[in-house]
């Protein structure tokens, strides 16, 4: 029971990007929640939610996370080149377009909050869930900070530098 539907959604900023709007069963997101607390383990086991790791990583004391992050670049670079090379398809048989990304100073600007956040928190967001699940419920406020931030910058993108 999957409905499929085609649209293209333009943004301001006049960048045109195809966006599925196939409908599914709401039971079948469970493999997504599976998906997550897999990933999360896998998290917790490579250490790469601990926060003294982390720390290690902005001191330059340790390779472990520029190691995984590494890892991560280049399994992401392969796995585009695939896509692009052999036109894979997502697993509703959509075809996958990767479109350019127009660069802008707002960028950097993200960036070093975004990395300065991190380095004090300890935390990306990617890993707040595993970290409240391992029982460090003081980020939770890093969480609802992260939550708080982004309702932020919707509300006054348009007034921001892109």
């Amino acid at each position: 029971m999957i409905k499929e539907k085609e649209q293209d959604i333009c943004h301001q900023d006049t960048t045109c990007v195809y966006e599925s709007t196939a409908t599914h069963p709401w039971y079948l997101n469970l493999k997504y929640l599976a998906a997550g607390i897999i990933f999360g383990i896998i998290f917790v086991k490579a250490e790469v939610i601990s926060w003294f790791r982390i720390q290690e990583m902005f001191r330059l004391q340790s390779f472990h996370m520029y190691g995984i992050i590494g890892s991560a670049v280049l399994v992401g670079m392969i796995s585009v080149w695939l896509i692009k090379k052999f036109k894979i398809k997502t697993i509703d048989g959509e075809s996958i377009t990767l479109t350019p990304k127009k660069f802008n100073k707002g960028q950097i600007y993200g960036g070093l909050i975004f990395g300065f956040g991190w380095a004090i928190t300890g935390a990306c967001p990617g890993p707040l869930f595993a970290q409240i699940g391992t029982g460090a419920l003081a980020v939770s406020v890093t969480l609802l900070s992260a939550i708080a931030g982004t309702w932020v910058y919707g509300y006054f993108r348009d007034k921001l530098p892109h």
